[in-house]
This record gives C-alpha cells, sequence and structure tokens, in this order.
C-alpha cells in the first residue's frame, strides 16, 4: 500500500479486554505503506551485517528503562517477554510463557514458561526469573516510568514451581496481560536484575535471552548487537524460528535527517529512522523505500501543568484546542502517512474513540472562549489578564524529528487568536528531570503502547500525572473502573468517557499522530514494524549476501 492512500483511511473504534483477543486488526491491517520486501527477493538468506541510523542516541540499554522509540529499537533485540501481542489482530500470543490462566477478578495472572529457554550467560529461565524481575523494577529510577506505571499495585510474584509464576495484585489489572508484551517489562538474568538501574544502562551489563545479544554499547553514539547461537524460542509473531537471519546489527546515531538520507541513497547506510517527507525523493531515487505505520498510544500533544501560570485557567487550556489546525500541520510538515489528532489516543489504539467535536480547528471558537474568560487583546497582539501577558512556555524534545517544525507552525497558529507560545527544546535528560521537579509551563510528547490503559499511566494520579492536577473525582473513577472491568463494552464505555473528560478539561491539547517512517535499502527485506509500531529485527534478512 502506498503512503498516498492513508488520507482516505477511516477511523473505527477498537476493542480490546482481558480475553486478550481485539479486533485491532480491522484497522491495523495493511497499515504499513510500501511492502517490507522486495517482490523478486527470493528466500530468506542468512548472513550480514544491517547497518541502520538512529535519529537519536538511545538513553539506556537496559530494557526496562527504555523510553524512547530509538532505544525501544535497539533494547527490544536483546530480551524476550513472556508474550507478544500481534501487529496484524491485537491477540496476545505466546512468548516465553507458552500459556497463561487470569483470575476472575484479573487481580493475579499465572504463567506457565517454557522449559528450553536460557540467557545468554547459560542460565536457565526459570520462575524465580520472572519474580526477580518485576520485584526489580520498583527499585529502578526515573528512566523506568513505564515499566512502572505498568506493575501499579504489584503485590508480587509467587513461584509456584520452577517454570508457573503467578503475578499477583492488590486489585483488578485487566491491561497486564498486554503489558507482559512490551520491552518494558521483558525478562532479564540474574546477575542483570541484582545491579542498580545506572549499572543497567551499560551495554555488556544486559543479560537476557533475546536472539541478539549486546557487542558493544557507547553511550550517545552507537550501539552493536550480534546474532545470539543457539536461539530457537522466538514469539509465535514471528515468521520463522531458530537463529536471527542477521549476523547483527550495527547502530548509528545520525541526528540530522538530510545526512541520515543522503547516507542511505549512497549505500553508507542500510535503514534510517525518521524518514520525512523531503527525503523521500533521495531515498526512493537510489532504489529504497520508505516503511510507515501509525503508532498507538497517546497522540502528540501539549501537557499542561496545570498547577502554574497561564495554563491554569482551564478556559485557556479549552480555548487553546480549537485554535490549532491540526490538518495544516500534517499537509505542511508532514505527508498522508501522518494523522491529525482527534482525540488523546491515536485512532490505531484499542478502544479509540472519537472526538472531533472537542478536538477541531475553530479559532472563532477559540476567540469567542477567551474573550469570555477576560483575556483582552494587547496592543502587541497578544492577550493579556490583569497586567498577564497570555503567554506559555513548551518543554519538547527531538526525539521525533519533526516536533520543531511542528511546533514553529502551532505557534503561528497561536498567535493569530492572541497566544504567545514560546518553545524550549531540552535534551532526554533535561526534559526527564523538569518533568519529575515540575519545572515546565507545558511539556509537548507522545506515549506509545497498543492498550487504552496508556491514558491512566499519562494522567492519572498514580501514573506519570503530566499535568500535576490534583484530585479530579470524575476523570480519577473512570480510570481507575477500567482497570477492573473485564467486560469489552464496559470498558469501551469507561474509555471513551476518559477521552472525552481529559479533553474537556484541557488536560491533553492533542496535534497529531505520530507515524513511523523507516527509510530501508532495497537489499533489506522483512524489516517490519511490531504491534507498538517499534521494529522488529528478528525476521530482517539481507539479499544480495
Amino acid at each position: 500500500m502506498s503512503s498516498s492512500t492513508f488520507g482516505a483511511r477511516s477511523r473505527v473504534t477498537v476493542l480490546a479486554g482481558i480475553g486478550a483477543i481485539s479486533i485491532l486488526g480491522t484497522l491495523l491491517t495493511g497499515c504499513s505503506s510500501d511492502s517490507n520486501s522486495s517482490s523478486n527477493a527470493g528466500p530468506a538468506q542468512s548472513g550480514g551485517i544491517l547497518r541502520y541510523g538512529l535519529s537519536q542516541a538511545p538513553t539506556c540499554a537496559d530494557p526496562g528503562q527504555a523510553g524512547t522509540n530509538q532505544t525501544v529499537y535497539v533494547a527490544r533485540t536483546v530480551v524476550d517477554s513472556l508474550t507478544d501481542q500481534s501487529p496484524e489482530t491485537g491477540e496476545i500470543k505466546p512468548w516465553l510463557a507458552k500459556s497463561w490462566e487470569i483470575s476472575p477478578d484479573a487481580s493475579s495472572f499465572t504463567f506457565h514458561l517454557r522449559d528450553d529457554v536460557t540467557f545468554s550467560d547459560g542460565t536457565p529461565l526459570t520462575a524465580d526469573s520472572v519474580k526477580k524481575t518485576f520485584d526489580s523494577v520498583k527499585d529502578l529510577g526515573p528512566n523506568a516510568s513505564l515499566a512502572k506505571s505498568y506493575l501499579s499495585d504489584y503485590t508480587g510474584t509467587d513461584v509456584v514451581d520452577s517454570h508457573t509464576a503467578k503475578i499477583n495484585f492488590s486489585g483488578p489489572n485487566v491491561p497486564f496481560l498486554q503489558a507482559t508484551s512490551t520491552p518494558q517489562l521483558g525478562i532479564l538474568a540474574d546477575s542483570t536484575t541484582a545491579l542498580t538501574s545506572d549499572q543497567r544502562c551499560i551495554g555488556d551489563a544486559v543479560i537476557a535471552s533475546g536472539p541478539f545479544v549486546y557487542s558493544s554499547w557507547q553511550q550517545d553514539k552507537s550501539a552493536s548487537i550480534t546474532k545470539r547461537s543457539g536461539y530457537n524460542w522466538g514469539s509465535d509473531v514471528f515468521d520463522h524460528q531458530g537463529e536471527a537471519y542477521l549476523d547483527g546489527v550495527d547502530f548509528t546515531v545520525v541526528p540530522e535527517s538530510g545526512v541520515r538520507a543522503g547516507s542511505l541513497a549512497s549505500g553508507q547506510l542500510d535503514a534510517v529512522s525518521d524518514a520525512l517527507p523531503q527525503d523521500a525523493a533521495q531515498v526512493e531515487g537510489a532504489g529504497g523505500r520508505i516503511l510507515t505505520r501509525p503508532n498507538p498510544g497517546t497522540t502528540f500533544a501539549f501537557q499542561p501543568n496545570v498547577s502554574r501560570g497561564v495554563l491554569a485557567d482551564q478556559a485557556v487550556r479549552q480555548a487553546i484546542i480549537p485554535a490549532i489546525n491540526r490538518q495544516e500541520l500534517v499537509d505542511t510538515v508532514l505527508d498522508p502517512s501522518f494523522f491529525p489528532a482527534t482525540s488523546p489516543l491515536a485512532h490505531t489504539t484499542p478502544l479509540y474513540k472519537d472526538q472531533s467535536d472537542i478536538v477541531t480547528y475553530d479559532p472563532d471558537k477559540s476567540a469567542k472562549l477567551l474573550d469570555a474568560a477576560g483575556w483582552t487583546n494587547g496592543s502587541d497582539g497578544i492577550r493579556e489578564k490583569d497586567g498577564q501577558k497570555l503567554s506559555f512556555k513548551v518543554m519538547f524534545g527531538a526525539q521525533f524529528a519533526g516536533n520543531q517544525a511542528i511546533l514553529e507552525l502551532a505557534q503561528q497558529q497561536l498567535r493569530k487568536v492572541g497566544v504567545d507560545l514560546q518553545l524550549d527544546l531540552v535534551s532526554s535528560g533535561e526534559s526527564t528531570a523538569r518533568t519529575n521537579s515540575g519545572d515546565y509551563d507545558a511539556s509537548y510528547g507522545n506515549s506509545t503502547r497498543a492498550d487504552a490503559d496508556i491514558l491512566r499511566t499519562t494522567f492519572g494520579l498514580d501514573g506519570r500525572n503530566t499535568n500535576r492536577r490534583t484530585a479530579d473525582p470524575e476523570l480519577d473513577k473512570v480510570l481507575t473502573e477500567q482497570l477492573s472491568a473485564t467486560d469489552n463494552d464496559k470498558r469501551s464505555e469507561l474509555v471513551a468517557t476518559a477521552q472525552k473528560l481529559i479533553v474537556e478539561r484541557g488536560y491533553s491539547i492533542p496535534t497529531i499522530e505520530l507515524s513511523q517512517a523507516v527509510g530501508a535499502a532495497s537489499k533489506v527485506q522483512d524489516l517490519k514494524f511490531e504491534a507498538s509500531s517499534r521494529l522488529q529485527f528478528y525476521d530482517t534478512w539481507l539479499s544480495g549476501q
């Protein structure tokens, strides 16, 4: 499917629940643009090193502390999870666990492990490995916020026998089964779980059971992985069994989009992240192709700090939403493989509900809301109230190469209604520190997960609470109740209400939905996206070896 067909794709509501079988596939089947393989490539071949250009440096070698897409691309290759999630259907499939049972109230999950799995140090996978992996998450630092959110109300793991682990929670946790498919909850060897957060961020410290192992790690520069000999326990989602086809992958950090595209076109790299629209002609002119797939999870959005500044005023937050022309953002900065946001959730997320009656472009509505709230036009075109300018800073990073251009255009759009948006570009480390301390007016970003519980982990008081808000009983109630809703229809209703409340309160000011756009040379075959739209290198191979 060519990327030009994306704009016509309809949005649908997608369901998922405790049974772990969703209709996600009704939306996601065929969502990747362009073929993962050349039509005349022939059968898969083993051998070769794939040279991959990352758009940003991975932050930590530990999968449990992987947050950015570029970090996940690298860390996912070395770790296996209890389960996997089909990118076509959303169904949860066996991986390290060959089967499982869930208690009726979804407060405990019993996993029966394969008995033929070993970690790369030769030690066997056991139920105690699962216990130590999950127990260690609570002691990790701020980089492990996703892993911690997946284990909310975790009370411990019972080692029933050497290959049976029972995971317990103090209350229902319906989304946990899907969480077990993520790299953040991938199972690690005892030698790794015994280390501190910082120690686990060094490549050779990470011992896991994945199809690749770290062979080098240079912080902020590069990473290399090598095929693991004897690997033979891939997930049911994979297209083949046995060892990976590639001998390894060399990851190099190339921040400049044009340089990445040029390196791919010239044959210095085989595949690159964040291939922007302006790169397509160069990549395709050299015989390559652009692979795209929309990310599930939360959309790119302004997430206001409601504890300070002008964004403490709910009327201001509500007025900013219709001031943003999301279609213009896509048409000007991106391409049709991206979608304007219509909800706090991306449309490929299970239980997405269209909120375009609120998340719409209507500058007249924006102006009327600001007028009613007492914000009047100043001599410089920026509104003011009681001597205070309607101005705020947005903290953002370069995790996605299009962020700066998107925010610069949004800056122009907001100025038309009298809002002064100031851009504050920061490093990943500074973003984490300031997010934890609350030192920001608004942050800008997204989070990827193929489950609607990402709303709770992002906006909930027991999650990251990116808004720095206090109790909101109506929202808190539905975010908590969806955890225990084992009935799909009931959970869908609760999640729909949560989406509506989040935009009504202005806790999220959505802009665009993220899509992964990867440039690949003609010799790269079966470079595939997994359910969360991150790359999976296990099935990848190089033709002409």
